[in-house]
This record gives structure tokens, C-alpha cells and sequence, in this order.
């Protein structure tokens, strides 16, 4: 994979670790875009036929639109990661996707979010995302998903 410079470590804005996380880096992230990137490995959970499988490319989708809102939850006033932090979330509606063709392992893709909407309680947060993911500036697919996000106590 290539180097990249001031990347951001997903383990900061995500409970999920291998093998079902699929982020390698966050290459930019404000509160209401993000980009990152990862490279598809042979032993992904979601390769088949040599190729990683629609459902590994919205688990990829969510999980870089959830660093978007886990900033407000991993995070603290100071922008320092809070470490006692555990949350539960998860996809609670996909408005539309288009997949236009699977990446092939070896490859690596990038994936840009934008917020596009956000609810948030004491307890919890709803929002909705526009995302899009690209091999070589090829776009592979295309999103508007919700996800609800809460913090376990």
C-alpha cells in the first residue's frame, strides 16, 4: 500500500478490529466529511472469487461514515481519545447504492463521506451519509446510508 502522511488512526473512531475492520487509515476527517483508504487482502472475511464482495464495500462505507459521528463520542473536550469508551452501532437503513464493479484483492480503495444529516440525543445519534468508494480514481460504488450510533453503559 502507499505511504501516506498525517494519517488517523479508525481504532480511534471505531469499537470494530480484525478481521472485521475494514479501514486502514483516515486520511482526512472534519465534522462533516471524511476520506480514507484500504487495501484488499486475500484473507478478508469478504473476498470471494478474488474479488471484495458488495457486502465488504458497505461494511467499508459505514465504518468510514461512522468515524464522521465517533469523534463526539471517542473524543474528548480537548481532542484527545478517551480509552473507557465502548459503543454499539450499526446500519439502520440504506437508502440507495450503486455498485458499479468490485475491487480486486491487491488493490487499494478510497471512500469519501459527507454528513448529510444528524440527530443526536443524550443517549444515542441517527444520522445519514452520502458516500462514495474509488480504485484508481475508477468510482466502484455509491451510497446513502443511515447508521445509529450509541455509547454502552
Amino acid at each position: 500500500m502507499e505511504q501516506y502522511e498525517n494519517t488517523i488512526d479508525i481504532k480511534h473512531y471505531l469499537p470494530h478490529r480484525k478481521p472485521m475492520l475494514m479501514v486502514d487509515w483516515i486520511l482526512e476527517l472534519s465534522h462533516q466529511e471524511v476520506k480514507t483508504v484500504f487495501e484488499i487482502k486475500s484473507d478478508n472475511v469478504f473476498v470471494e472469487n478474488d474479488a471484495f464482495a458488495e457486502v465488504g464495500l458497505i461494511e467499508n462505507a459505514a465504518q468510514t461514515c461512522s468515524s464522521i459521528v465517533g469523534q463526539s463520542f471517542f473524543l474528548d473536550e480537548n481532542h484527545q481519545v478517551k480509552d473507557d469508551v465502548e459503543v454499539i452501532g450499526f446500519i439502520s437503513g440504506i437508502k440507495k447504492v450503486k455498485v458499479l464493479s468490485l475491487p480486486k484483492v491487491g488493490t487499494t480503495i478510497n471512500t469519501n463521506a459527507v454528513l448529510h444529516s444528524r440527530f443526536d440525543t443524550d443517549d444515542y445519534s441517527i444520522c445519514t451519509m452520502m458516500c462514495t468508494t474509488f480504485c484508481n480514481e475508477v468510482l466502484l460504488f455509491e451510497a446513502e446510508i443511515n447508521l445509529f450510533i450509541q455509547e454502552k453503559r
